[in-house]
């Protein structure tokens, strides 16, 4: 090996930040005797193994002359193997730099990788180098202004997708880029975004991840990414261009009005439970980063549900979760943050603190303060459901409004006062704290669960090929089958399920709160009742682009710009039932097909499947005022809906009905609905009809939007 100049260096940046004479190493450790920077050709082969001379503190640090911008390497840490005593250092292992922010390939599970002494093994002394990615130094990026996200919170309809699986198998993407940052970027992705009408994009997690240990052996391999290791690095597989790649994907989604959001996961690592591999902090630092069982250290808190949890209360890790967020910022420029499992950001030792050190960094950094955040607010550990209790300036995943949505079209009896609340923005949850409703993520689906199309023609899930006898993913889908289970012929089946699924995304588009639409949903996108595909990498689980349903893109393209012109759909603010204005007209009004209000006796009729729901927001500024009608027929015979008077030179006009997902009426259709005509429904539908006026003035954009669903169809009109 080469023996390369060392000298002290210094004690910050953490990572290896280089400069004219070579790189700056800095390592945080509180447990560890000694680090070692061991460096290694294209190769390869470890070429140098310097010990870090300087410490400050818990920061070991050093310089090593004569190498630069391109250099590979890895850390050890020497220590004591202890885990009694909750410390796991072994040399042999390399580790990779928590502070990485490339890698020169993805992680592979290798049996090298796992201390034999886990297994009682009297040493291990087997290095794991040949195995492990190395990081590769990278020159810093200039210091750039913060930014603002591109699209405001009340403008937001969140497209959730997997970067690999939404391009993969995309035929007018170069196939040398399918599943990449880079066939993201692509045109054809991009305008297909365009064209759908979204404005973010969530991107599942993009930080360099490894399978979990029970894969390979079944022929499988982690497909979402929600297992990290280096949470500064993007994965190769996704990003083989590193950070510049990212960047040139987000600053392309940036050119056509999307902003990105990306899934970020600090619960845990992929070093999972006692028995998981050392590839980083647990070598490093395995009592320092993680949160270990007080009466027994050899084992690890697991809240998360994944094998340990981050301890992210303590300053080491909360600073490598804030410098992962400003990493992000700095290198792609995104916009915000969703969160995973995210009440373990905000849990002590002792519970859930909303006040956490974490949460209060975030609202206090200049980087991020201003930035989309979403969290999804539950894990598994004591305590662990959170809803509502996030930061008043966050959002968060709304499964009420999922559930709720489910239940009422699945037909379950007594829901529509809790499909009302759901569909009015959930003001309970988000109002106390005087929080805008755009901080409800209302869903359907999401990418953990059915899609929508399995979510109406399965009742159990089929997980076989996960290789687990169907015991993982969950068991309480509230699906439904129209008939039949799965796959099927029948002609009246498959329409009840396209009717269905049109019904819910009506529901979910025109509900307050802002929309998240999961990858593939909007073009009939089906897993084979898999509602669990995070080893799915192949073809059950990316978007098969052939067989796409192009009229349901249409229906979900038109529900989109609906839903963006028209204020009353998305509002930011609790209705209460009162007058906004010198109109008199009530924020929301609760209808009857009739046209009367509802009553006590309506709301607790177990029976009740039919609701009218009358929006209306005064505009502000120079905005102009908006009514929308959403009528809502879940049940299985046709109403005829009354719809509301109107003042004069204004007309209804229906925008768009899930039993008719091609009709919108002309004016003068919308003539016979100002007359107070009466509108027929059909079985299980939902429509919007949106009111207009014929002259210009105060209202004379206004437009009002109904919907009229007969069972499982949603109208807007």
């Amino acid at each position: 090996m080469l023996a390369p100049h060392i000298s002290v260096g210094r004690p910050e940046p953490l990572g290896a930040a280089p400069d004219r004479s070579g790189v700056n190493f800095a390592v945080a450790s509180s447990s560890a005797e000694a680090i070692f920077v061991s460096l290694f050709d294209a190769a390869g082969s470890e070429t140098a193994r310097v010990r870090l001379p300087g410490r400050l503190g818990d920061v070991f640090h050093g310089h090593i002359a004569g190498i630069g911008p391109g250099a590979r390497y890895g850390l050890r840490a020497h220590g004591p193997f202890e885990p009694r005593s909750g410390h796991r250092f072994n040399c042999a292992k390399l580790l990779v730099d928590p502070y990485a922010t490339q890698l020169d390939r993805p992680f592979k599970l290798d049996a090298s990788l796992f201390d034999a002494r886990i297994h009682r093994a009297p040493e291990d002394d087997i290095d794991s180098a040949p195995f492990v990615p190395k990081a590769i130094v990278e020159v810093p990026e200039l210091f750039q202004p913060p930014r603002r996200p591109l699209v405001k919170w009340r403008d937001l309809v969140i497209y959730e997708m997997h970067v690999r699986g939404f391009t993969k198998r995309r035929q007018d993407i170069p196939e040398s880029i399918r599943g990449t940052f880079a066939g993201l970027a692509h045109e054809a992705s991009v305008e297909y975004l365009k064209r759908l009408g979204v404005t973010a994009v969530e991107l599942l997690p993009v930080a360099a991840w490894i399978d979990e240990r029970h894969l390979p052996p079944l022929g499988l391999s982690n497909y979402w990414g929600y297992n990290p290791i280096a949470m500064l690095a993007p994965d190769p597989r996704l990003a083989p261009g590193g950070w510049a790649e990212v960047r040139a994907a987000v600053d392309a989604l940036h050119v056509a009005g999307i902003a990105v959001i990306l899934d970020v996961v600090f619960n845990h690592s992929g070093e999972s439970d006692e028995f998981g591999p050392t590839l980083s902090m647990r070598g490093l630092d395995n009592s320092g980063f993680y949160r270990l069982r007080n009466n027994n250290p050899a084992l690890y808190v697991n809240d998360a549900g994944c094998g340990n949890v981050l301890a992210l209360e303590r300053p080491l890790v909360m600073r490598l979760a804030l410098e992962a967020l400003r990493t992000a910022v700095f290198r792609a420029g995104v916009d915000g943050f969703r969160y995973d499992l995210a009440p373990v950001l905000g849990r002590r030792e002792s519970g859930f603190d909303p006040d956490h050190p974490l949460l209060a960094a975030i609202a206090q950094d200049p980087w991020l303060k201003d930035l989309i955040h979403i969290a999804e607010p539950w894990d598994v550990g004591p305590g662990g459901y959170r809803l509502g209790a996030f930061p008043s300036a966050w959002g968060e995943w709304n499964d009420k409004s999922r559930d709720s949505f489910r239940r009422f079209w699945r037909g379950d009896p007594g829901t529509v006062g809790t499909f009302a609340t759901r569909l009015a923005g959930s003001a309970d949850i988000f109002g106390p704290r005087h929080r805008p409703l755009s901080r409800s993520i209302n869903f359907v689906t999401a990418h953990d669960g059915f899609t929508l199309a399995d979510l109406v023609a399965f009742e159990t899930k089929r997980n076989a090929a996960n290789g687990e006898a169907n015991r993982d993913g969950t068991n309480n889908n509230l699906s439904w089958n129209c008939g039949a289970e799965g796959p099927t012929e029948d002609a009246k089946i498959l329409a009840r399920r396209a009717g269905d699924v049109r019904a819910l995304l009506a529901t979910l588009i025109a509900a307050r709160g802002t929309p998240m639409l999961s990858m593939g949903d909007e073009l009939g996108g089906s897993q084979g009742g898999n509602n669990n595909a995070y080893a799915q990498d192949n073809e059950l689980a990316w978007i098969d682009w052939v067989s796409t349903d192009a009229s349901l893109i249409n229906f979900v393209a038109r529900l989109i710009r609906l839903r963006r012109s028209l204020r009353a759909l998305h509002a930011e603010t609790p209705l209460t039932g009162a007058p906004l204005d010198a109109t008199g007209i009530p924020d929301v009004e609760w209808l009857t097909p009739e046209g009367r209000p509802f009553s006590a006796k309506d709301w607790n009729d177990p029976g009740t499947r039919t609701l009218l729901a009358v929006f209306y927001d005064p505009g502000e500024y120079d905005a102009v005022a908006s009514r929308a009608a959403v009528l809502i027929n879940a049940g299985e015979g046709t109403i005829v809906c009354a719809l509301p008077g109107l003042r004069t030179n204004h007309v209804w006009a229906l925008a768009i009905d899930s039993a008719g997902p091609d009709r919108a009426s002309s004016i003068v259709e919308a003539e016979r609905y100002a007359a107070r005509q009466p509108l027929g429904s059909d079985p299980r539908r939902a429509a919007v009809a949106r009111n207009t006026a014929h002259s210009a003035g105060r209202y004379g954009s206004c437009t009002r939007c109904l919907g009229h669903g007969s069972g499982d169809r949603a109208a807007v009109v």
